[in-house]
């Protein structure tokens, strides 16, 4: 089981202020800040940004992303608008998408630095 992802930002001032926006929807919380690092969790850092003087973006799709799971898809909905707001780039609106195994309702967005972030929810059986 996956315990916490970090991503590499170029700019740790304007990714915090990003991140501050972007993961309040889905119920994550600055809870450290370093010199060179922001964690964000519920009650323990899950998501840390990682400051890396001369990171380049990739061009393109990245290739990877980090998928955060809430309640809701009003919380998609509000994370992908948030995350527009804030400059990031859409990579995927929200709306129900064919997994594997099951349906779910999710939305995809590039931060700054392009990493791709996902946020999904299951609906609930009806």
């Amino acid at each position: 089981m996956i315990d916490h992802v970090s991503v590499a930002v170029s700019d740790l001032a304007r990714s915090t202020s990003f991140y501050d926006a972007v993961l309040a929807p889905v119920g994550l919380t600055r809870l450290v800040t370093r010199e060179r690092s922001v964690g964000y969790g519920k009650t323990y850092p899950e998501f840390w940004i990682n400051l890396r003087e001369g990171h380049a973006a990739p061009g393109g799709d990245p290739g990877m992303h980090v998928c955060l799971r809430t309640r809701d898809e009003a919380a998609v909905r509000a994370f992908h608008a948030a995350a527009i707001a804030q400059g990031g780039e859409d990579s995927g609106a929200p709306g129900l998408r064919q997994a594997a195994m099951t349906t779910y309702f999710g939305a995809f967005i590039l931060d700054p630095d392009r990493n791709k972030i996902e946020v999904l929810t299951f609906p609930k059986a009806g």
